[in-house]
């Protein structure tokens, strides 16, 4: 299996490292394009899509090909189901109650993976949104600017008021986050509603937004690679929004090189609400901040007791424009997951104390999937088969990278502060991490384990028989 195969995703509470393998096994019932392009190996397909017969099929894979055999309820019966998701929900449910699979494993539609995995491409307004459990109101943490929200005036830090005339103070009291949700609707373009909405510092605008197709750039032209002065000393600043296509290779590579010309060798990664991506474009990120590890060991992935003959190292490559990061800061929150993850965790042995965590805790999946497609019926089975571990052997931050970071600085994520602010709180929390000023440690247990948390507050999601592909990926994505 070709590192170019593996892949790690996100979702509410599923953040994967996943393996797309070249071909699937005859049991699979289909054959998995790639994501590297290659032609895939032509395997039987499903007859029909019965959903027994595709039950049928998603048993065979986990019952062969899941990380934790002995967390498997082999016993299910799958003529109590007539959908997939609940059926992998109860296959799993060992591995849940001991916090190795929250969610991590589901089904998804092979045809919209493939187009985001691409170009990027999804649907949807273009924006994530958080809200505040406490007093119920629902903001704009991050608008991507090819999105029709961002066109229509919709920022960061911008207040949802109401949808289609109903407001979210009471869709809330109607029927929690959830109402919320639905209210916006499918993840399909040309789905119209009626937004108001309060930007930040400015009037209440009301306006009608339709969901278009559009490709999520993984590092914005406004913010997305920009260098400080802290007190006449340039600090790198990279936010990077996913690692979920390959176009996020020319725009790191393109970021890291306007460091390096500028002789920047102190870094922040900002990957507050990265939810993961393709391993590659992790292991391209490790490369660009690590020159002189080029050629030595970075990383290993395991595979169950009776897959070890596929285990696999990964070492460090040399890459043109990389740089000798000296001192490195990663911001994180709850939405930071899988290969968000990884990068920092293949630096730990590489930097040791010049290295933090800044922000609030991250996840904690340091487990990956694999994707079986049944081809005939547009099903993507996502199945947790890998660890990775870094260099020294570490791989098992369940309660998030907090647990085993040399370095963590407590800060909030101020949505009200732009991206690239050094004001803004965690970007401030970071730069004094590497001027070497005090912080308060996150707490290793901070992370919220039931939902994607954003800092203080939470990432809106659709409950999970709603989700687009994209929103399994993106924390907080409509």
């Amino acid at each position: 299996m070709s590192l170019a195969k593996l892949r790690a995703g996100t979702h509410t509470s599923r953040f994967a490292f996943i393996a797309a393998c070249s071909a699937m096994v005859a049991a699979c019932g289909g054959d998995n394009p790639p994501p590297s392009g290659q032609a895939p190996t032509p395997t039987a397909t499903v007859a029909t899509c019965d959903i027994q017969n595709r039950l049928a099929t998603t048993f065979d894979v986990f019952n062969t090909k899941y990380l934790f055999p002995n967390l498997l309820d082999t016993s299910v019966n799958r003529q109590n189901y007539s959908a997939i998701q609940p059926f992998i929900d109860a296959l799993v449910a060992p591995a849940r109650a001991q916090n190795k699979d929250r969610g991590f494993s589901y089904v998804t539609s092979i045809a919209e993976e493939n187009a985001r995995i691409q170009s990027g491409a999804t649907a949807g307004f273009g924006i994530r949104l958080v809200y505040d459990t406490t007093n119920a109101r629902v903001f704009i943490a991050e608008a991507f600017e090819n999105g029709p929200a961002f066109a229509a005036g919709i920022d960061r830090g911008t207040e949802l008021l109401a949808i289609n005339g109903q407001t979210v103070s009471s869709l809330f009291a109607s029927g929690g986050a959830q109402a919320v949700s639905n209210a916006l609707g499918p993840s399909d373009a040309g789905t119209t509603r009626t937004l108001r909405f309060r930007p930040l510092g400015g009037a209440e605008i009301t306006a009608s937004v339709a969901k278009a197709d559009y490709n999520l750039d993984p590092v914005s032209d406004r913010y997305g690679a920009l260098v400080l002065d802290d007190g006449g000393k340039k600090v790198g600043y990279l936010n990077l929004r996913t690692f979920g296509s390959e176009t996020v290779a020319p725009n790191i590579r393109s970021a890291v090189q306007k460091f390096r010309d500028q002789g920047v060798t102190e870094i922040i990664v900002d990957l507050r609400y990265n939810g993961g991506g393709l391993v590659s474009m992790g292991v391209l990120l490790t490369d660009l901040l690590a020159r002189s590890e080029a050629g030595s060991l970075m990383s290993r992935i395991t595979f169950r007791p009776s897959r070890a003959d596929e285990n696999q190292a990964i070492n460090f490559s040399a890459e043109p424009a990389a740089i000798d990061a000296t001192k490195i800061a990663f911001i994180s929150t709850g939405g930071t997951a899988s290969a968000s993850e990884f990068v920092p965790n293949n630096l730990i042995p590489v930097l040791g104390d010049n290295l933090a965590l800044v922000g609030t805790n991250s996840f904690g999946k340091p487990v990956g999937q694999e994707a079986y497609d049944i081809t005939a019926c547009d099903d993507r089975l996502r199945v947790v088969a890998l660890q990775l571990e870094n260099r020294n052997g570490q791989g098992e931050y369940f309660t998030g990278l907090a647990s085993v970071f040399p370095n963590t600085c407590r800060a909030g994520d101020d949505i009200f502060t732009p991206f690239g602010d050094p004001t803004e709180a965690s970007i401030s929390a970071a730069l004094d991490f590497l001027a070497g000023r005090s912080c308060t440690p996150i707490a290793s247990s901070g992370s919220d384990k039931s939902v994607m948390s954003a800092g203080d507050r939470v990432f809106l999601q659709p409950e999970a028989s709603k989700r687009s592909g994209a929103q399994w990926e993106i924390p907080g994505i409509y």
